[in-house]
C-alpha cells in the first residue's frame, strides 16, 4: 500500500512538472518576443551605419529563430522539454548581456546602457515556470553576467582600488532589482502550485 502511494505521488509530481513546462514555456516565448521587439527598436533607432545595423541585428535574428523553433514545436505537439527551455533561456541572458556590453550606436555600454531592463521579463518568465532551485541559479547567472560586464567596461566603478560610490550604488541597486524580480516570480510559482494541489485535493 505504501509503495502504491509513493508511486502515485511520484506520478503526480512528474505530471505536475510536465504541465508547468508545457503551459509555462508560452510565457517564456512571449517574454522573448518582448526582448526581440525592444532589441529591434534599439538597433533601428540608434544605428545609422548599414554595416553596424547588419551586425547589431544578428543577435536579435538569432533569438527570433530560436523563438520560431520553439513555437513550431509547440504547434506540432512536440513542446520543448525542461533542458531545451533552460538552454534557450540562458541564450536570452547571453544576448542581453552582449547588447549591454557592445552598446549599439549611442546606447552606451555597461552601466550606461539601459537595455538591462530586458533582463526583467526573461527572468520573471523563467521564475513563473521553473522550480525554485533552477530559478535561483538562473538569477545568479544573470547577476554575475551583468555585474562582470559593468565592472569590466566601467573601470570608474572600482578605479585603482578606490570605489566610486555613486556608480557602485547604481550597480548594486540594479542587481537587487534583478534578484527581486526573480524572487517574486518564483514565489508566485510556489503559490500557484500550492493552489493547484489544494484544488486537486
Amino acid at each position: 500500500m505504501t509503495t502504491q502511494v509513493i508511486d502515485t505521488n511520484a506520478d503526480f509530481l512528474r505530471r505536475e512538472q510536465a504541465e508547468d513546462i508545457f503551459f509555462g514555456q508560452l510565457v517564456i516565448n512571449w517574454a522573448r518576443w518582448f526582448v526581440i521587439a525592444a532589441g529591434v527598436a534599439l538597433v533601428m533607432i540608434l544605428m545609422t551605419d548599414p554595416d553596424e545595423l547588419a551586425v547589431g541585428i544578428l543577435p536579435i535574428v538569432g533569438l527570433m529563430v530560436v523563438n520560431f523553433y520553439l513555437h513550431g514545436r509547440r504547434l506540432a505537439r512536440k513542446p520543448a522539454n525542461r533542458g531545451l527551455v533552460a538552454i534557450s533561456s540562458v541564450l536570452d541572458l547571453a544576448v542581453i548581456t552582449a547588447v549591454i556590453a557592445i552598446g549599439p550606436g549611442d546606447a552606451g555600454t555597461g552601466l550606461g546602457n539601459q537595455f538591462y531592463v530586458a533582463y526583467f521579463p526573461v527572468i520573471a518568465a523563467f521564475g513563473f515556470v521553473m522550480p525554485r532551485r533552477f530559478t535561483v541559479v538562473y538569477i545568479l547567472i544573470a547577476m554575475v553576467a551583468y555585474a562582470t560586464t559593468c565592472l569590466l567596461i566601467n573601470a570608474q566603478i572600482v578605479d585603482g582600488g578606490e570605489v566610486n560610490w555613486n556608480t557602485f550604488e547604481a550597480l548594486v541597486t540594479r542587481l537587487i532589482v534583478i534578484g527581486a524580480v526573480g524572487g517574486l516570480a518564483s514565489f508566485f510559482w510556489r503559490v500557484q502550485r500550492s493552489r493547484r494541489r489544494d484544488f486537486n485535493g
